[in-house]
């Protein structure tokens, strides 16, 4: 036997049990969808386009990596410039019809992209879902939700932005859930001629698993749903620019395409229940993720499906968020006294069950975020964690059985509770060792500084000035509505060549045409850092990236660089010049005199990607070190200040 291991199987492989991580589960999903179709005879392809970021920041580096199997899988990764141009390059796809002989039987779409990405892109998802999909294409959406704001701005839910533009909405709990749910999304998808959405949160993507494979393991039924008297077939409409068409997308959707998804929800078993219950009392409804840590409250609270049914208890697992399948709601209800709604952040689920079951004859009562009398019971905000269900769980169930396994759990989460917490040293965020940030982000003293999206953003908390923010691509038209209410005369903003190249350059343009007086700090680090060290989708050399901003009406920039002789053969227009970064103050205080808006570029690359490419041999190696002599230091720690460097340790003098 071979003991070579096969590094891909986890791709690969087409029956057995894979163990699987959650972002290469959504890699092998595409793959399988082929799979499939060349199962049923057709000659199918796909296009895959996004923009990264939490939780699925590293999806576009795991398609890169496997690009030999995407390739014999007719599979074309294309990286997004941003969300919103990266979907309608997708959308493309189900527009393969229009423009002559096609190589393939069909196209099919993925899209994936972080909340901020599904905000910005509403416009293009909406358009694209309205105008519908062809039947052996079809268009998945995979969209990546960071609800404890791990790596994030803002918390985020996207459910109810994939509800407003009409696209329905998968939701899987672990890696086997990613496999399953994302097939059935782009068999709706072509079925009802709308895109399909597919939830990932943040431990889903960064957690892993076993999942059972196998191409018999799942059946796809294709529901039929009536319009005027007649069977719907979906038809590609891409008529929206005329009243009649874009009415008559708008009807089919509401009364056709999502009553297409709702059947298929039932008919095919997407919604489940997992504890069955004929004398249950109270039912409790809940969805991906959450379902496992509901599942893990009972467990620590010492009570066993047995246990559960004894108490009364019939459990709920939904599949689809939206649009939420009535008569899967209406069932489970039957017989019950109260249905708990275990769901994070804001009602969802909750309200489109209270629609359902409001005015039915015997419905119960449903309680979620509130209970009957008003009061809290489950939170609005954050993550939920086992022990934050566990009490929700162990205050309804107290007002019908005494389950003394639960009453010692939540006495024991008191006991935990209440202990003073031990003050440890916790390690802050900071910039890597040798980032050009610690130098960057510097700023005069006295100045105003504004940060955005980006590594930059943790000078916040470094004493440089920096006192507001903006979403990614707005970095600094706060300041044209800011500026004329002030007697503050000018601001410095910080942005990255990476939120340059997606949508950040419209900010410059927008406060060069305004005259704002402002400077943005553009560096120049060929990486978008923050998201796993990946190209920039874009990204210009220097040269271009003068030429642009000053035929933007950029009043002045200059560039600063550790290594001057790298524009030694550099021709830069306009007003433009190259100091050493040792000049960066003064650089700035010159700019910020200059009226208008000016850009500093620092030109450095990404210290950690140096690293990286050094290891590899690809980079060069530094030939000037710097040695602080202990014997003669004073230990004033002068050194680690000016460096902001991580490296810089100080030792006993």
């Amino acid at each position: 036997m071979s003991s070579k291991q096969d590094l891909t199987r986890q791709f690969t492989a087409e029956e057995g049990i894979i163990h699987i991580g959650g972002i290469e589960a959504l890699v092998r999903l595409t793959m399988d969808q082929i799979r499939f179709d060349r199962r049923r005879g057709l000659n199918n392809a796909m296009f895959i386009s996004g923009y990264r970021g939490s939780p699925v920041g590293m999806l576009d580096a795991n398609f890169i990596k496997q690009q030999k199997l995407l390739m014999q899988h007719n599979i074309q990764f294309v990286d997004g410039l941003n969300e919103d141009l990266a979907a309608t390059a997708v959308w493309g796809t189900q527009m393969m019809h229009t423009v002559g002989k096609q190589k393939f039987d069909g196209v099919v779409g993925t899209w994936y992209g972080k909340a901020p990405g599904v905000d910005r892109s509403g416009d293009a998802l909406k358009h694209a879902n309205y105008t519908g999909t062809l039947r052996n294409g079809g268009v998945l959406a995979i969209f990546g939700d960071d609800p404890s704001c791990k790596s994030s701005s803002l918390p985020s839910q996207s459910e109810a932005m994939f509800y407003h533009v009409g696209i329905p909405s998968l939701y899987p709990g672990n890696v086997q859930d990613i496999l399953d749910f994302g097939l059935h999304g782009y068999y709706l998808s072509r079925i009802s001629g709308l895109w399909a959405g597919l939830k990932i949160v943040t431990n889903v993507a960064d957690g892993s698993g076993s999942a059972i494979v196998d191409p018999d393991r799942l059946k796809f039924i294709t529901p039929v749903v009536e319009l005027d008297g007649r069977p719907y077939s979906p038809e590609v409409n891409l008529g929206m620019n005329v009243r009649k068409d874009a009415l008559d997308m708008e009807r089919t959707l509401y009364y056709a395409r999502l009553e297409l998804a709702r059947q298929y929800a039932r008919e095919n078993g997407l919604n489940k229940v997992t504890l069955p219950n004929v004398d249950a009392w109270l039912g409790i409804i809940t969805a991906g993720k959450t379902y496992h840590d509901l599942r893990q409250a009972f467990m620590e609270m010492g009570l066993d499906d047995d246990a559960l049914r004894r108490a009364g208890v019939r459990i709920l697992k939904i599949g689809m968020l939206n649009p939420l399948q009535p008569d899967d709601i209406r069932d489970f209800a039957r017989g019950l006294e109260e249905i708990l709604v275990v769901e994070e952040k804001r009602p969802f689920i909750e309200l489109f069950a209270k629609e359902i079951l409001y005015g039915t004859a015997n419905a119960p009562r449903i309680v979620g975020k509130r209970d009957e009398e008003g009061c809290d019971l489950l939170p609005f905000h954050g993550e939920f964690e086992s022990d934050i269900i566990a009490r929700a769980l162990h205050a309804r169930l107290s007002r019908k059985t005494r389950l003394e396994s639960a009453e010692a759990w939540i006495r024991r989460l008191d006991e935990i509770h209440s202990r003073n917490a031990l003050t440890t040293l916790t390690r802050s965020a900071w910039y890597c060792s040798g980032c050009p940030h610690n130098t960057s982000t510097k700023a005069p003293d006295g100045s105003i500084v504004s940060a955005g999206i980006g590594c930059h953003t943790m000078a916040m908390w470094m004493k440089r000035g920096v006192v507001m923010g903006t979403h990614m691509g707005a970095e600094g038209a706060q300041w044209i509505g800011m500026q004329p209410f002030t007697d503050t005369q000018h601001i410095f903003q910080n942005m990255g060549d990476g939120t340059y190249a997606h949508s950040g350059s419209l900010a410059v343009r927008y406060c060069a045409a305004t005259n704002t007086n402002i400077t943005f700090k553009i560096l120049v680090n060929s990486h978008t850092s923050m998201t796993g060290g990946q190209e920039i989708m874009g990204a210009e050399p220097v040269r271009n990236l003068v030429a642009e901003l000053v035929a933007n009406g950029v009043k002045r920039i200059i560039v600063t660089t550790e290594d001057l002789s790298r524009y030694n053969a550099v021709n830069l227009i306009g007003n433009t010049e190259v100091w050493h970064r040792d000049r960066i103050m003064e650089a700035q205080k010159l700019l910020a005199e200059t009226e208008g808006t000016t850009v500093l570029i620092h030109d450095q690359e990404c210290a950690a990607e140096l690293r990286r490419q050094r290891g590899r041999g690809k980079a060069w190696e530094p030939e000037a070190v710097m040695v602080i002599n202990e014997r003669v230091c004073e230990g004033c720690g002068d050194c680690g200040e000016k460096s902001n460097c991580m490296s810089v340790e100080p030792v006993q003098t």
